[in-house]
C-alpha cells in the first residue's frame, strides 16, 4: 500500500473518534497485557464488580484505526448491555504485520480473563476488527485459556484468501470497498505470510467449542460471503450462531446509530446478545 495513501487513510479514519459517546461515559488511557487501550466506564459504575466487561477491537484493515477510532461504537455497544469496556490498540501493519495484531489481542485477553471471571467477558469487533476477535478466541481455545461468554461481529474480515464470491459480486453496491481494496489490505497485514492460515483467515479455523456467535452483516458489502460461509462452518461445528443480514446496509452501518433506525436496531440487538451472554 502507498505510503501517501495510508497516512490519508489514517488521517481520515481517525474522524471516526470524533462520534458522539453515550451520556456520561468515561474514557481513560490504559494498559492490558503491556498493549495500550481505553478503558470505558458507564456511568456511576467504577471498578469494582462490573456486571461485565467488552474486550473490543477496532476495524480499519488491520493498517488503520485505533482504539480511539473504536471507542464510540464500543461504547453504545457496552452501554446497551450494561458493560464496562476495554478497546484495545494493538500494532497495525505494514510498520508490524502479521502476527502482530494477534500476538497484541491473545496477550490483552489473557490478561483480561486473568484479573476477571471469563463467563463475564464478552469480545466484539467490526470488520477486521471482528476477525481479530475470532482469531483471539480461536488462538485462546488453543492455547487452554478460558474462553469468553460470547463474541459479536460487525461486518467481519474472516477470509485474507479473498475467496468469497461476493468479492465481486456485491462490488456494484457497496459504497465503500472493491474486491482489489480487500487484496491489497491483506497483502499489506500478511507481508507475505500465507492467508490460509487459521489465524490470519479464521473463516478456515476448526471452529469447534467455541462460545456462541453473533454476525451482523448488509447486503451492500464485499465482505457478506465472510461472515454467511462463517455462520454455516460454525453451525457445522456445532456453535451457537446467530447470523443478521441486514438488506440494503453497507460496511459496519453500525457506526451510524445516531441517526439510522436500522442501525440502531443492529446495536440494540448486539447489546441485548451480549447482556444475555455474560447473565447465563
Amino acid at each position: 500500500m502507498d505510503h501517501a495513501a495510508l497516512t490519508d487513510l489514517r488521517t481520515f479514519y481517525e474522524t471516526f473518534g470524533d462520534l458522539p459517546l453515550p451520556a456520561g461515559v468515561r474514557a481513560t488511557e490504559t494498559t492490558l497485557g503491556g498493549v495500550p487501550a481505553l478503558d470505558v466506564r458507564l456511568p456511576g459504575r467504577g471498578a469494582a464488580a462490573p456486571a461485565g466487561t467488552l474486550l473490543y477491537l477496532h476495524g480499519g484493515g488491520y493498517t488503520i484505526g485505533s482504539a480511539r477510532t473504536g471507542l464510540p461504537l464500543a461504547a453504545r455497544l457496552a452501554a446497551g448491555a450494561a458493560l464496562n469496556a476495554v478497546v484495545l490498540d494493538y500494532r497495525l501493519a505494514p510498520e508490524h504485520p502479521y502476527p502482530a495484531a494477534v500476538a497484541d489481542a491473545l496477550a490483552a485477553y489473557e490478561a483480561l480473563v486473568t484479573e476477571r471471571d471469563p463467563a463475564r467477558v464478552v469480545l466484539a469487533g467490526d470488520s477486521a476488527g471482528a476477525g481479530l476477535a475470532l482469531a483471539t478466541v480461536v488462538a485462546a481455545r488453543d492455547r487452554g485459556l478460558p474462553l469468553p461468554a460470547a463474541v459479536a461481529a460487525f461486518s467481519g474480515w474472516f477470509d485474507l484468501t479473498a475467496s468469497g464470491a461476493s468479492l465481486t459480486g456485491k462490488e456494484a453496491v457497496d459504497p465503500v470497498f472493491d474486491a482489489s481494496d480487500i487484496v491489497d489490505y491483506a497483502a499489506t497485514y500478511l507481508a507475505g505470510a500465507d492467508a490460509d492460515q487459521p489465524l490470519a483467515s479464521p473463516l478456515l479455523a476448526d471452529l469447534s467449542g467455541l462460545p456462541p456467535l453473533l454476525l451482523q452483516v448488509g447486503t451492500y458489502e464485499v465482505l457478506l460471503d465472510d461472515s454467511t460461509r462463517l455462520a454455516a462452518r460454525a453451525a457445522a461445528a456445532d456453535v451457537d450462531v446467530l447470523l443478521e443480514v441486514y438488506a440494503g446496509q453497507a460496511h459496519v452501518f453500525q457506526h451510524h446509530h445516531g441517526s439510522e433506525p436500522t442501525a440502531a436496531r443492529a446495536l440494540e440487538s448486539a447489546s441485548a446478545f451480549l447482556a444475555r451472554a455474560v447473565a447465563r
